[in-house]
Parts: structure tokens; C-alpha cells; sequence
């Protein structure tokens, strides 16, 4: 859509029965089988309801994405605003980062999809930089502050992105559970991980 449109508290709630429901069926059958039919079926809704707030359905994939990075984003911004301290901000980021990830399993399923199509990699790709500059900036204060050495603060971003996405795999499509103990591991392998990354170098 060239401009975004002002819509009615209705219209909102149309659109997101929209998006909810679309999001269950790509995530549960696949993005390409899924029609624009099958959505609007469910939803009880028109295809000119449907193309009236999306182009397409490559674009409505895209909107989810979006919506979902900024979903966790803001997630992530809530759980740290507790705290002063990088390192504090910086586990209350992955523990965040880790919970939202076991309540959207769906939304996992899609981001996996859309890493592998070039349509809605760049989305996800945005996304992710915008995550990692902000765990690198955590990092950085923390190194400004002596509480780990000097090293590389965007190489660790990553490496802590690496690993909260692998535990969301096994969140989305993994046969075991993920536990508790395994998020407190997680947690501390990536927190220990930068101070002896750091301390290395």
C-alpha cells in the first residue's frame, strides 16, 4: 500500500481477525497453500475486505512479520525498562526474547519460512540488525563499565541471537519440551559466554 490508512476501531479489529487468522493457517498448512480464499473464509469476510487492507498475500505475510518484530521488540524494551544495569537489561532481554518466543510458537514457524524466501528475508534481516544493535549497545556499556573485557560487542549480539534462535526452533518444532532449567542455562551459557569471549581476546 502506497499510504497507510486511518481505519475505524472496527476496521482494526477486521484486520487483526485477519492477520490471527491467517497467521494460525500459514503457520499449521504453509505458507503457499494457503489461500486468499481459505483466510477470508474463515474470517467470514469478502476477498475485497481482504484486499482492501492487504495488496496481497505476500504483503499480509510481510504485515505479520513486522507486527510480530515489533511485538517483541516491545516485549524485550518492557522487561528491561526494570533495571539500570547492562548486564541486568541484557538477561532480562534474552528472557524476554525466550518467553515470547515460547507464546508465538506460530509466528516462530513463519519467521523460519520467511528466512528462506528472498521476498521476506529483507524484512526479517531489518528486524534482526535492529535486535542486535541494541544487545551490542547493552554490551558496549557493560564493557564501558568494566563489567566484562574488551571485545568484540556486535560478534557476541550475534552469537546471542544465534542462540535464542535455536531455542526457539525447538520451541516451534521441536519434539522435546523446553523447561525452565533450559531457558536458566541458555541464559547463563550467553551471559558467561560474553565475559569469556570478552575475557579471551
Amino acid at each position: 500500500m502506497g499510504e497507510k490508512r486511518q481505519l475505524t476501531r472496527r476496521g482494526r479489529e477486521r484486520r487483526d481477525k485477519l492477520l490471527s487468522y491467517a497467521t494460525a493457517r500459514f503457520a499449521e498448512n504453509g505458507f503457499h497453500p494457503t489461500s486468499v480464499s481459505e483466510i477470508v473464509n474463515g474470517v467470514g469476510v469478502g476477498k475485497g475486505v481482504f484486499y482492501w487492507y492487504f495488496e496481497s498475500k505476500d504483503q499480509l505475510l510481510m504485515e505479520i512479520l513486522r507486527e510480530s518484530l515489533r511485538d517483541l521488540r516491545q516485549t524485550q524494551a518492557a522487561a528491561m525498562a526494570a533495571h539500570d544495569d547492562p548486564l541486568q537489561q541484557l538477561e532480562a532481554g534474552i528472557r524476554a526474547s525466550i518467553a515470547w518466543s515460547a507464546a508465538n510458537t506460530d509466528i516462530t514457524r513463519l519467521v523460519l519460512f520467511g528466512w528462506s524466501e528472498t521476498a521476506f528475508a529483507e524484512v526479517l534481516r531489518r528486524g534482526r540488525d535492529i535486535v542486535v544493535a541494541d544487545t551490542a549497545r547493552l554490551i558496549d556499556e557493560a564493557i564501558d563499565q568494566g563489567q566484562i573485557l574488551e571485545g568484540d560487542a556486535v560478534m557476541m549480539a550475534l552469537a546471542i541471537r544465534a542462540v535464542i534462535d535455536q531455542l526457539a526452533r525447538e520451541y516451534a518444532v521441536g519434539d522435546g519440551e523446553v523447561g525452565e532449567a533450559m531457558v536458566d542455562t541458555t541464559v547463563r551459557m550467553c551471559l558467561d559466554g560474553v565475559r569469556g569471549t570478552a575475557g579471551a581476546s
